[in-house]
């Protein structure tokens, strides 16, 4: 099943999303008070020291805020208004925010639920009331979608060219366009880059296994000649630091492998708050009304919903060694934990079972933390795959994030449009990025809007005709 987007991206919800919505940000910002997970990947490091004691509420408030609000106001209001789903830096960053500046446990869930309803009642008069507008900025908005579904689609061969080599980014990029054209052909009611992502990322995977697993092979091999000189050279066993007895102190004195296993207990002991915290995310993605990327949000409002799950699906794989080598070395787990409850909640039928999908799926995150770091720990060429698939993913959207604008630009304001929105963007370049480069176009594209508008009061610029 799918649908156009429309061509007005509505932001109404029923009262069962809206109260989801209220609550879910009451849930994360209490979270979030507690420094038991935040949604931005850069707050998280900073955490440990705000849970040792070291940093002061206010201090770590004031970081989690520098480094979310560009991403709030200029990629998160932005692409919900113009796609009309919510999206994860909408709701979570602000609650990462409100949720540490609470000074009690009890303020913080009344500000996350304010949020959520400043957020559920407040877009849908913006959107509403920009809709109105002689020039309608919000739905010239749209044609990012394009550009952001298809060029999003490339990553896994921006990532398998940097990690491999051109020869296999190249027949990767062979097999993607081979895989668009077939599904076009095909199934043209299906998005084209689903199955490519598909391949291309367990092209990534394929190679970073293989590769991983030769070098466990050849390493045995290659440690037997040094583990023979040590042992002839040794008279006495108690005499060498790489005895039986040796190693486990060793292991017991590395104050890393303590503070990881420290922060996995504390997060452990708070499995019943997380269980409940994963129900509430994959209820909000089985509504519909959510989506947990740029590509998912107009996958989503398209009705795309297993090409939406596809896309979270791949896309987790880029960012689970992240979170959970920071939520080890921090003791706070992502809000969102490694977002597989996104394509669970996606493609359940009810909102009964995504609750008890979501919280299962939290409790097993939690459990296997330790377990999964140190299979991590084993697999150098996965976990370098991982970064490379967040580099990629960056790379691609900022390219189909910008050239989107510029289309959007184009379509609300012509070559003026195309003018201001540009400007503003090498503007921000310019003076050192005070908006991030990922949400410096969108923002461009709402503040030439408005500008374009006054003009027009001005009676120096006639709107486009669509």
């Amino acid at each position: 099943m799918s649908r156009p987007l429309a061509a007005h991206a509505t932001l109404g919800f029923s009262l069962s999303e809206q109260l989801t919505v209220i609550v879910l940000c009451a849930l994360t910002a209490f979270v979030s008070h507690l420094a038991l997970a935040v949604f931005n990947d850069g707050v998280r490091p900073f955490m440990l020291d705000f849970v040792q004691g070291r940093a002061r509420r206010g201090e770590t408030t004031a970081v989690s805020f520098g480094l979310s609000a560009g991403f709030v106001f200029g990629l998160g209001a932005p692409m919900a208004l113009s796609s009309g789903v919510l999206n994860p830096w909408l709701l979570f960053l602000p609650t990462d925010v409100l949720g540490i500046l609470a000074p009690r446990k009890w303020l913080a869930p009344l500000l996350g639920g304010a949020w959520g309803a400043l957020v559920v009642f407040g877009l849908s008069g913006a959107n509403d009331a920009a809709h109105r507008l002689p020039v309608d900025f919000l739905t010239a908005m749209q044609q990012m979608s394009t550009p952001i579904l298809y060029l999003f689609t490339l990553f896994p061969v921006l990532a398998i060219s940097k990690q491999f080599g051109r020869r296999w980014g190249g027949a990767a990029a062979a097999v993607e366009l081979a895989l668009v054209l077939l599904t076009m052909k095909v199934w043209p009611k299906t998005f084209p880059g689903a199955l490519a992502m598909a391949a291309g990322v367990l092209l990534l995977i394929t190679l970073a296994v293989t590769k991983d697993l030769a070098a466990r092979r050849t390493a045995p091999a290659a440690a037997d000649p040094s583990a023979a000189a040590g042992a002839a050279g040794s008279l006495d066993p108690a005499d060498s630091d790489d005895s039986p007895a040796a190693a486990p102190a060793a292991a017991d004195d590395d104050p890393m492998a303590s503070l990881f296993s420290a922060n996995a207990t504390r997060l452990r002991r708070q499995w019943p708050l997380f269980m409940l915290l994963g129900a509430g995310v994959c209820v909000l993605a089985q509504l519909h009304v959510f989506g947990g990327g740029e590509a998912t949000s107009f996958l989503i409002a398209k009705g795309h919903y297993s090409e939406a799950a596809q896309v979270d699906f791949y896309r987790a794989f880029g960012f689970l060694p992240l979170i959970a080598t920071t939520a080890l070395a921090s003791g706070a787990y992502g809000i969102v934990g490694f977002t597989f409850v996104y394509p669970i909640g996606y493609l359940l039928p009810n909102p009964v079972l995504a609750a008890l999908a979501g919280a299962a799926v939290f409790a097993v995150e939690i459990l296997a933390l330790s377990s999964i770091g140190r299979l991590l720990g084993r697999l150098p060429s996965v976990r370098d795959s991982s970064q490379h698939l967040r580099g990629a993913i960056t790379d691609t959207l900022h390219l189909a994030i910008l050239f989107g604008s510029l289309l959007a630009a184009n379509a609300m304001g012509g070559g003026l449009g195309i003018l201001i929105v540009g400007g503003l963007y090498l503007c921000n370049e310019t003076m050192g990025r005070p908006v991030v480069r990922m949400a410096a176009a969108p923002a461009a594209v709402l503040a030439g809007g408005v500008l374009l508008n006054v003009l027009h009061w001005l009676h120096l610029f006639t709107p486009v005709k669509s």
